[in-house]
């Protein structure tokens, strides 16, 4: 700040010297030396305080931003959850509906075996396969070839 040489300073202690005397210089320049370290002092405390309002605002801008990109992750995570849940739930939908027809089929067949008077005549007079024939029925083959 300021640029004092050692011969102003030495003209400076010689002035007071003289205008205070010998008896209180000692005094007054403790006194002068506790004056100034409580201005170093005070000028370091404000600029430590305006350092922590600055990394305060730093800070706070940085969890501003730290938030905004929580919630983007979070929406995202949720948007993909949603884009799998609706195949898994429609799928899961067609399977109830299958099951749901598969038990009607097995009711239906349950009844139809329980009432055997109710199965139709065409079905009661075919004859299983492989019985009842006397002699199998012959596969076209080619013939065997003549040589000559």
């Amino acid at each position: 700040m300021f640029d004092v040489s050692f011969s102003e300073l030495l003209l400076i202690g010689v002035i007071a010297l003289i205008v205070i005397g010998p008896e209180r210089l000692p005094k007054v320049a403790r006194t002068l030396g506790h004056l100034v370290g409580r201005a170093q002092r005070y000028v370091s405390d404000v600029k430590t305080d305006i350092q922590r309002e600055i990394n305060l605002d730093e800070l706070t801008s940085l969890k501003g931003q730290m938030d905004d990109a929580a919630k983007s992750v979070k929406q995202s995570m949720e948007d993909a959850s949603e884009s799998l849940r609706k195949p898994l739930d429609e799928a899961q939908q067609a399977l109830k509906d299958a099951s749901a027809s598969v038990d009607a089929l097995v009711k239906d067949t349950k009844a139809d075996i329980d009432t055997p008077d109710a199965v139709p005549a065409d079905t009661a007079t075919l004859p299983l396969p492989g019985i009842g024939q006397a002699e199998p029925t012959p596969v076209n083959t080619p013939a065997p070839e003549t040589r000559t």
